[in-house]
């Protein structure tokens, strides 16, 4: 047998990752270099461990041992190692098999598989996490299937196999369990490794947020500055753990930071991390950039979990600063630590058992249900003041004494307060991902607000947003969402998809995207406080015939249906509020409420006390009359300066607004909101049909691109030997694989595989060319042109419709060349005539950042002029596929608009899900255009299409577990 040569290491490997604890570990292959660290590993793995591994009591590793375990071709024989701090805690490799166990090359597609764990890691996760990683480059290089030989004793590693959720077969002889399994994802292993992944991030955040001990690294001896700042937040908040200040300044030995400025007797002072003598869970980085690596060193040596980095000069400032980022993230993951940051403003947590206030904000916020995510600090101080301002988690009637006082006041049933927050600033570790992973299942948090700049993976964005929006809202306002380009210190990957479909795929999966950092507020007041609406029928009812006109518009312009405003009068008192706000929530053909407000006539002279006396009563009735209803119907209160009624109405939990327009606005979300809610409650299916040639069609595709790159499609590893010639492509592996367009006869092949059939066209490069091909299509035929500069531009005249003789036809390519240029430029061809219809154009193409998106839109005008275009994520399901043409402004086109007679909606939608297969199935089917598709009352004809292909490309959210690296 041949000795497979060596190759190149594949960096590619590499990944950092999130362990059931919380805590992190880099995962990347072993190389000859690592020998002393394997010894070094070994030393640590108890007797009992080195038993299971070896089956055979096994002290020390030979030489001939260490040489074998760290030397690998990386095709046939390649190791893995999961590293803290520099060093090896687990181990993994496979070696290639032949049906008789031996070792052997391509083309056996069987590797045996084996792990081993220090002890003191073992129970983090480890283990599970390497599978998943060995497993990928095993698939990567040809390889599908594992075996694995275990003691049955071992069942923490029988548990690992067994529960990965691949599919697998278990025997047992002479006295060994041997497990084999396959290696192709199987829908219950990628749920396992989603199930995995949201426990570990969350757990992850969970440490962040919850922190037994704080160290503020750089809080100065004397007032002012930032560490010091947050140091007498930490304090001032309550924070029930321990809380250490660090500073070099600071004198030898234990000593006692304590000054007017900083509450309680003082606080431990340490010149260092390493000398406190106890465990600190999180530490607060407040020292210029160029002192973090040390910082981080320190708290890495001293097992610190967590950092907050406040200090700046990091991707924000420029390349330099770019590159000290990454440095710092690197460094922070190697020893198992998370960041917040840099250039953050920090984090909170108002639950009474922590009250955490890491943060530049001068006061810990009013617990509720609002978990809060910004990536701009500035944004953040708006939003926490914009909340306190009207009155969110204030007790009682009215509010009283300073600023920070009434923002420590604390909500009478703390629903519209906040749970936690956190202003992320460069986000370059923590994201909104791992903070939505969180949420999901925190029972303090209700409803998430996000402030973003940009997202670093959309498409896990969208998945975890799916999931959290079918439990509890997720509101998002997009910053720099015209610009393209993400702010300086968010070194993230750029898409390039446009900003409306960035908002098609919010819809999507159910997030709640607005516009503005105030309409932010004002849903997520609405969602915290009150119940979803059951349906768009919104009852409007106050003292002024005029707001109750503007709010009746809004509704309106919303696309909500609102009832005839009932006007009460100027003079109506409260209890006539309380009497016709109890009408309308009884009401059956109500699902909402409006209530309008101005102050009463005659109040001029008033006193403002007397004002606020009638604010509270007011905000009295409406509280009887919500409480008498039950709660089932959302209640809005739009005022025009009523003392004190804002306050008034936030302890019972009605949300108040300034305008009518922002109320329903609000309210319209809420029940655009309530109603995917419910359809996600039984989500539709994705079809399958049983003409597809799913295998077929994988053989044409790797046909046409080994045509094109050599024979090779795997980023140009030509004659590697690797095997799997679909695998993903990787920057720096070779020459960088090319795509290409078939021709369409092969187009046409391709799509016929999954049931689209596209209607034969024949050239006509001259009058007797196109004759014959009419003869053979029979007429009425259609004379075109193909070149791109006229291609679907009928109004230039380079499409002829309807000709039913010989005679028309060559009196049309005479005109065609006559007006239009000369037929080798004008490329014509002839096409068969198609029942008349609607001209449609169906898309799919594959954004590196988000996947495959769907796109739906009438073809000309409204989809080119007006970007009057649908899109929704691949795999798309029957209600997508429903939803998708229905969703355009144009849909009624489809419909029978003007009595026209509707068009075949089935037809149109069972097209949609087959070219979503089609992409969905073959990753490397990268871009697809049926224009126009002419749909009829019954059926439809695909007139023209075109089909790219290139290798697969690498996803940002399948395959095993990683830490995004920018």
């Amino acid at each position: 047998m041949r000795t497979p040569p060596e190759h190149a290491y594949p960096t590619h490997w590499e990944a950092d990752v999130v362990l059931r604890d919380g805590g992190t570990a880099q995962i990347r292959p072993i190389t000859a270099d690592d020998a002393q660290r394997l010894v070094d590993f070994y030393e640590q793995v108890s007797d009992e461990s080195k038993y299971y591994r070896f089956f055979a009591p096994y002290p020390r590793l030979s030489d001939r041992d260490v040489h074998r375990f760290t030397h690998h071709d990386y095709v046939d024989r390649v190791g893995l190692a999961a590293t803290v701090g520099g060093e090896f805690i687990a181990t993994v490799r496979y070696d290639r098999i032949d049906e008789r166990g031996r070792p052997a090359s391509e083309p056996a597609d069987e590797a045996e598989v084996a792990f081993l764990v220090q002890d003191a890691h073992q129970g983090r996760g480890v283990a599970s996490a390497l599978l998943e990683h060995i497993a990928a480059v095993a698939r990567e290089r040809g390889i599908r299937r594992f075996a694995a030989e275990v003691l049955p004793a071992n069942t923490k590693m029988i548990k690992v196999f067994t529960d990965a959720g691949y599919t697998q077969k278990r025997s047992f002889e002479d006295g060994v369990v041997r497990l084999e399994f396959d290696l192709e994802p199987t829908d219950r292993s990628l749920a396992v490794q989603r199930g995995r992944e949201q426990r570990a991030e969350a757990r992850s955040v969970r440490r962040l947020l919850s922190p037994g001990s704080v160290a503020v690294i750089g809080a100065g001896r004397r007032p002012g500055g930032v560490g010091r700042t947050v140091l007498r937040n930490l304090l001032e908040g309550g924070f029930t753990g321990r809380v250490h200040a660090v500073n070099h300044a600071f004198p030898e030995g234990d000593s006692t930071l304590s000054a007017p400025d900083l509450p309680g007797p003082g606080v431990p002072a340490h010149r260092s991390v390493r000398a406190i003598g106890e465990p600190v869970d999180l530490a607060v980085v407040a020292v210029p950039a160029a002192h973090v690596p040390a910082v981080v060193a320190d708290c890495g040596e001293h097992g610190v979990q967590g950092l907050v980095v406040l200090s700046s000069g990091y991707a924000e400032s420029g390349p330099a600063g770019r590159d000290r980022q990454r440095e710092l993230v690197r460094q922070a993951r190697s020893y198992g630590m998370r960041i917040i940051g840099p250039n953050a403003f920090g984090l909170l947590n108002t639950a009474p058992a922590v009250r955490l206030n890491a943060s530049l904000s001068p006061a810990l916020p009013p617990a509720g249900r609002l978990g809060l995510f910004t990536q701009s600090g500035a944004i953040g101080i708006a939003l926490l003041s914009g909340l306190h301002r009207r009155g969110a988690g204030v007790k009682g009637a009215g509010v009283g004494g300073d600023a920070k006082g009434r923002l420590r006041a604390v909500a009478s049933d703390g629903w519209a307060g906040v749970s936690t927050f956190v202003s992320a600033g460069n986000r370059a570790d923590v994201s909104g991902n791992d903070f939505l992973q969180y949420w999901y299942d925190d029972p303090a948090t209700e409803v998430v607000l996000m402030y973003l700049e940009s997202i670093g993976n959309p498409r896990k964005f969208t998945r975890l947003a799916r999931r959290t929006a079918a439990v509890k809202p997720v509101v998002v306002v997009k910053g720099a969402r015209h610009s393209g380009s993400a702010p300086l210190g968010h070194t993230v990957p750029t898409t390039r998809i446009p900003d409306a479909t960035v908002s098609a795929l919010f819809r999507q999966a159910g997030v709640i995207r607005v516009d503005t950092v105030t309409e932010l507020a004002d849903a997520g007041l609405l969602l915290a406080g009150q119940p979803l609406p059951a349906g768009p029928r919104v009852a409007v009812l106050g003292n002024s015939e005029s707001l109750g006109l503007l709010t009746y518009d809004a509704c309106l312009t919303e696309h909500l249906r609102p009832l005839p405003p009932r006007d009460l009068t100027t003079a109506a008192t409260p209890e006539d509020y309380r009497a016709a706000l109890a009408a309308a929530l009884a009401d059956d053909l109500c699902d909402a409420v409006v209530v309008n407000a101005i102050p009463w006539v005659g109040d001029e002279g008033a006193a403002e006390e007397d004002r606020r006396d009638e604010g509270r009563a007011l905000a009295e009735a409406v509280r009887e009359a919500v409480a008498a209803g039950g709660r089932a119907k959302p209640v809005a209160v739009v005022h025009l300066e009523i003392e004190g009624l804002t306050e008034a109405l936030a302890a019972s939990g009605v949300p108040a607004y300034p305008a009518a327009e922002r109320a329903v606005r609000a309210l319209a979300e809420a029940v655009r909101y309530a109603q995917w809610r419910r359809q996600a409650a039984e989500p539709g299916r994705v079809p399958e049909y049983e003409d597809i040639e799913e295998a077929a069609a994988g053989a044409d595709i790797d046909e046409l691109l080994g045509a094109v790159n050599g024979g090779a499609v795997n980023g140009g590893l030509v004659n590697g030997g690797a095997g799997d010639t679909r695998a993903p492509a990787e920057p720096g592996g070779g020459p960088v694989p090319r795509s290409t367009l078939p021709t369409p006869d092969e187009t046409a092949r391709l799509l016929a595989r999954y049931g689209i059939a596209v209607r034969p066209t024949l050239p006509a490069p001259d009058p007797d060319s196109a004759a014959r091909a009419a003869a053979r299509l029979g007429y009425p035929v259609a004379l075109k042109t193909t070149a791109p500069h006229l291609r679907h531009r009928a109004d230039l005249g380079g499409v002829r419709l309807d000709l039913t003789s010989e005679s028309e036809l060559r009196r049309a390519h005479q005109e065609l060349t006559d007006y239009l240029g000369k037929a080798e430029e004008l490329r014509p061809v002839v096409q068969a005539m198609a029942p008349r219809g609607v001209d449609t154009v169906v898309r799919a193409a594959i954004d590196p950042a988000v996947g495959a998106v769907l796109s739906f839109g009438l073809a000309g005008a409204p989809s080119e002029l007006l970007g009057d275009t649908a899109h929704r994520l691949v795999p798309v399901t029957d209600r997508d596929a429903a939803d998708l043409i229905r969703s355009i402004r144009t849909a009624p086109l489809l419909f029978g608009w003007r009595g026209s007679q509707p068009v075949d909606s089935a037809a149109l939608e069972e097209l949609l899900l087959r070219v979503s297969r089609l992409v969905d199935d073959h990753p490397e089917v990268v871009q697809v255009d049926l224009e126009p598709v002419v749909v009829a009352q019954h059926g439809l004809t695909v007139l023209g299409a075109t089909v790219r292909l290139a290798p697969r490309p690498a996803s940002a959210d399948l395959g095993p577990r990683r830490l995004p690296a920018y």
